[in-house]
């Protein structure tokens, strides 16, 4: 259902969107939105990976362990 919408969206209805979100937060708050996005998605995709993977920073520490 989302992807009929998706091509129905233009670069005019792009813009108004656009628009509108700058009349409502303004231009200084539009930076934090963005950021706090990101940072959202970031940790959504964190969460969908495997549980079971380990991280970079765990296998060095576990190396440095291992060798004493």
């Amino acid at each position: 259902m989302l992807s009929i919408f998706l091509g129905m969206i233009g670069t005019g209805q792009i813009l108004i969107i656009v628009a509108i979100v700058l009349l409502l937060f303004g231009g200084k708050k539009i930076p934090e939105l963005m950021r706090g996005l990101g940072s959202g998605i970031r940790e959504f995709k964190d969460a969908a990976k495997d549980p079971n993977e380990k991280k970079p920073e765990n296998t060095e520490k576990s190396e440095i362990e291992t060798s004493k």
